[in-house]
């Protein structure tokens, strides 16, 4: 056990190796993180004018669970910390935040940006490993931009319903698990975005063919998934996704024509643009066909 300012980071179950990296870019968010304060971050993304330094840093990534009421009698397993997006505003509102993530420098981030909460702790190696050691009374479960890389943390078969099954048995009674991940068959991939993960143009729609270790799902393929895992799903869906949000729509309150206008969010590749996707989505809208489509989910499961 070792601590950064104080929040404690527990190595029992790191292997010695970081497994997943992004390179060279990791060790100038280290000293990023180190060097400034959150309140100076934005200035620093301005900047660097960086996707890297943006991504991992900007506020506008907390806004994916800041409306989410946890509160400071309640505790959160985050899963796939990484360097501390959600982290931190995680523990403003819970009372303690217990992390997993597989690699130790993005740790070091994470620890170094939030050093000034006392209830975080980083579990430092792979999920699998450590879930059999891990409390059974979480009343939030938190996957941000993680359940797709499910093959990765579970072997065997059935990947991501062994990963909910997992996460269901570390539930309190009434916890709920939070899960953002993108739409398989999100509009910006129809109109000319490519797939987040792997980089090329329509691999999700046409059903990663010429991919392993990643995937993302339908609205139809998830509602499968959660009748399969014995549990309760509410979909919301983070315009202009999840990433970056703005707005959260629910099925009680459905975007109306002319809201969906911000479609220029591709900042970390090239893309084509085929149509207008602001006018596509008003199409949608009329059909009562957004949910199908939009560009991501954010689930709130529970049991059945």
């Amino acid at each position: 056990m070792e601590k950064i300012g104080k929040v404690e980071l527990d190595d029992t179950f790191y292997g010695g190796t970081d497994l997943y990296s992004d390179g060279e870019i990791e060790e100038k968010l280290l000293n990023i993180a180190q060097s400034y304060t959150e309140a100076e971050l934005n200035q620093i993304i301005a900047r660097e004018n960086s996707w890297p330094v943006m991504y991992h840093f900007s506020n506008i990534r907390q806004n994916i669970i800041e409306w989410i009421p946890i509160n400071k009698n309640e505790k959160v397993l985050e899963v796939g910390s990484g360097c501390g997006a959600i982290t931190g505003a995680l523990a403003r509102k819970a009372g303690k935040v217990d992390c997993i993530e597989l690699s130790k420098k993005r740790s070091m981030i994470n620890a170094y940006r939030n050093r000034e909460y006392e209830n975080i702790k980083i579990f430092m190696g792979n999920f699998q490993d450590i879930e059999p050691n891990l409390d059974s009374d979480y009343d939030y479960i938190t996957l941000i931009g993680v359940f797709e890389y499910s093959q990765g943390y579970i072997n065997g078969e059935k990947p991501y319903i062994r990963m909910l099954e997992s996460l269901k048995r570390h539930l309190a009674r009434g916890g709920k698990i939070v899960i953002a991940i993108e739409n398989r068959l999100g509009l910006k991939y129809w109109a000319g975005c490519t797939e987040d993960h792997v980089g090329r143009y329509f691999e999700g729609l046409e059903g990663y063919h010429n991919s392993e270790g990643v995937r993302t799902f339908s609205k139809k393929e998830w509602e499968k998934l959660i009748e399969i895992s014995g549990m309760r799903g509410k979909f919301y869906y983070p315009y202009p996704d999840y990433k970056f949000p703005l707005a959260i729509y629910s099925d009680e309150y459905l975007p109306r024509k002319g809201e969906l206008n911000l479609n220029s969010y591709n900042f970390d590749r090239k893309r084509i643009t085929l149509f207008d996707e602001g006018k596509v989505f008003d199409s949608l809208i009329t059909e009562d066909m957004f949910p199908m489509y939009s560009n991501s989910f954010l689930i709130l499961l529970e049991r059945g």
